[in-house]
Parts: structure tokens; sequence; C-alpha cells
């Protein structure tokens, strides 16, 4: 099953120096049965990127908690073991748990079939919508547009060898 984990660059950082995503159990998107209910499609790539979508605004809030780390969402895309990952069925319909996933244990980075990065033009965007998450999540519909900008940004495609590049370790 393929999982999308929500990070920060400094969270990428300690996966790749540690050689794994999460001590689990922790929280990923995939595409759930709630998931492809809310979505109404039957394209698998389709619901792939509604998860990753999702994972991406779980990097968002990752970002809004953390002052220091780049205004860049990370989501790395990573094969797991049918049964490792499974959504709780009380949250399932909930619209802010749409695909969430827990993984129950920590995952080989090398595992990873892709990492997805905002590219630097986007900082200035995912820094205002990490500012205003919260506005838009208490329903102020100027902050939830800011929010939404973010989302007007494609998430970059990286090979897992690139990892080290991207969090500084590269030469």
């Amino acid at each position: 099953m393929r999982v999308y984990v929500p990070l920060t660059l400094p969270g990428l950082a300690e996966a790749y120096k540690t050689g794994e995503l999460g001590s689990g159990p922790f929280v990923a998107y995939a595409v759930t049965p709630a998931l492809r209910e809310w979505y109404l499609s039957d394209d698998i790539e389709e619901l792939e990127y509604a998860a990753l979508n999702r994972a991406a605004l779980a990097s968002l809030r990752l970002l809004a908690g953390d002052a220091e780390a780049v205004r860049r969402r990370v989501v790395v895309a990573v094969d797991v073991p049918d049964g490792t990952a499974t959504s709780d069925p009380d949250r399932a319909l909930d619209p802010a748990a749409l695909g969430e996933v827990r993984v129950a244990g920590a995952v080989p980075l090398d595992k990873a079939a892709a990492v997805h990065v905002d590219a630097g033009d986007a900082e200035a965007d995912v820094a205002a919508a990490a500012g205003a998450l919260a506005a838009a999540d208490a329903g102020d519909d100027d902050a939830q547009f800011v929010v939404d900008g973010a989302e007007d940004h494609e998430l970059l495609w990286f090979a897992r060898q690139e990892i080290p590049n991207l969090v500084g370790l590269g030469s």
C-alpha cells in the first residue's frame, strides 16, 4: 500500500539521519474507502493525488507548529506492507481526517518511492498559509483563501537518492 507521510525539511533530515520514517505509530495519508467515496472517482492516479494533497496540508500544519523550519511542504511517498497502515473507522468520514491512516511502526526510508517538496518560489505563499491556518480552521474565509494559495504550488518530485541535496547534506 502506498502512503504519503507529511514532514518538514528538518523532519526529512532526521529521517535521512536515522534511515527511517517515524517511530510508530505515525500519521500518513492513503487512498482509503472514505477518500474514494468523498472524491467520487475510480481513477487511481486522481485518488493518489488527492491523498498526496491531504498529506501536503498535514505538512503545512507541521510547518505552522515549527517557526524555524524552512517554509516548504514535504511529503514522502512510501510503500508499506498491506495491513501496516489502518484508518480509524470512527474518524473515516470526518472531513479533517479523509485519507488519514496510522502506520504501525517505523518504515525504512529506503522504501520511499519518491519525495515531494515545494520549490523555493513557493516559500512566501507557504509561509503565509502556515500563518493563516488557525484562522482558516476557525472559519475565516479570507484566511482559507490564503491557505488555499499554497495549494496553487505543485510539489516537485524527487528521487529518494536526492534527499541529501534536499536537506543540505549533499555535495
